[in-house]
């Protein structure tokens, strides 16, 4: 499994958990539905701008400079 499915995984659970918990306090369903749909948009880009792969620059044996040294 990739990081990015565990991240997702992991923020599907926590916000179960607080939809739970907001229909326990006796939220309405209407603002219950929103919040979830706000924080699976919020988890997926949080998900995606952490797990991303970092772009490198070159290495020892990269592109030298004008000067070729």
């Amino acid at each position: 499994m990739s990081s990015f499915t565990t991240y997702l995984v992991g923020f599907l659970i926590f916000i179960i958990g607080l939809a739970l918990a907001a229909h326990l306090l006796g939220a309405p369903t209407t603002w219950i539905v929103v919040g979830v749909i706000v924080l699976v948009g919020i988890g997926i880009i949080t998900a995606t701008t952490r797990t991303k792969t970092r772009d490198v620059g070159p290495g020892p044996g990269g592109p030298q400079g004008p000067r070729g040294y």
